[in-house]
């Protein structure tokens, strides 16, 4: 059994998995796909991506995975605390270029569901936060694309930090307005 919850911008959604703590630690049982299926998550995730950020305040993202290889994607955190922001990057949409943020940590057991048509991205917490996503389709080098992290017209409510830690890659991504997306909405799930 697991607990699901949507959003104002249809399609992603936050799940909640059922967690048993006693004094030695905890059992989560992080993924089921008798369970997922039920909840609407129909998806077969064919690859496991695990990452370590050593430092608070490191920004990872926004990105996607164009077709024929684009990717949902289920994130959850192992340890530490993220920030986690998708961003609405279906053409025709009427929640094009607006963004849903949620916190997620190795302590709380959810995780999020990120459907095709979203830019994704995160920003540590803490130190040394581990983050594991299941994804659906295999990571291709030419299907990559991505949107600008700081774009001032996203409005995202990034945490303060004295200098976010970015990879060069990111920095570099261009800004929604110049995005030709590679997406159409969908609201037939």
């Amino acid at each position: 059994m697991i607990g699901v919850e949507s959003f104002r911008i249809p399609g992603p959604l936050l799940v909640q998995t059922r967690r048993f703590e006693d004094a030695r630690g905890f059992f989560s049982e992080t993924y089921n796909v008798r369970a997922f299926t039920e909840a609407g998550i129909k998806s077969v995730f064919v690859q496991d991506n695990q990452s370590l950020s050593r430092e608070k305040g490191t920004v990872r993202g926004l990105h996607f995975q164009r077709s024929p290889h684009a990717q949902e994607k289920l994130v959850r955190v192992l340890r530490g605390r993220i920030l986690d922001v998708i961003v609405d990057i279906r053409r025709g949409s009427p929640n094009y270029g607006e963004h849903i943020s949620v916190e997620l940590g190795g302590r709380d057991g959810r995780q999020l569901f990120v459907p095709v048509g979203f830019a994704h991205g995160f920003c540590t917490l803490e130190p040394d936060t581990e983050i594991l996503y299941k994804v659906t389709d295999f990571w291709m080098p030419d299907c990559e694309g991505g949107v600008l992290w700081n774009d001032p017209a996203l409005a995202i409510g990034w945490p303060e930090f004295a200098g976010a830690q970015v990879a060069a890659k990111d920095a570099a991504l261009m800004p929604l307005s110049a995005l030709e997306t590679p997406f159409t909405a969908d609201f037939t799930r």
